[in-house]
């Protein structure tokens, strides 16, 4: 099977930035599509931002547009999130998940492989 871990959650201010990594172990050959979501307390899973891996395709949620940014080190199978300009609504716990199909797509259930997922606190 395959097996992700996130790393790099943390407690920042408003206006900073975190850089999450997911690393991905196992079956890597089986995934072509990974994506970040992220759960706020009481919310649904939210889509956050996609990645195809065999060419660096990317699909980011209009929210973190322009703040956000996703990419992947094939090499190292091991995927990014770069968030800059945080804000105390980006509060979440940050989950990345992959899947063996090439489209990119903004759906949880799309996705069948999870990571345990980190926290991100960003503070007023």
């Amino acid at each position: 099977q395959v097996q992700l871990v996130e790393s790099g959650g943390g407690l920042v201010q408003a206006g900073g930035s975190l850089r999450l990594s997911c690393a991905v172990s196992g079956r890597t050959y089986i995934i072509n599509t990974m994506a970040w979501f992220r759960q706020a307390p009481e919310k649904d899973h939210e889509f956050v931002a996609g990645i195809r891996w065999i060419d660096s395709s990317t699909y980011n949620a209009d929210s973190v547009k322009g703040r956000f940014t996703i990419s992947r080190d094939s090499a190292k199978n091991t995927m990014f999130l770069q968030m800059n300009a945080l804000k105390p609504e980006d509060t979440a716990v940050y989950f990345c998940a992959a899947r063996n199909a090439l489209a990119l797509v903004g759906s949880r259930n799309e996705y069948t492989y999870w990571g345990q997922g980190t926290q991100v606190t960003v503070s007023s």
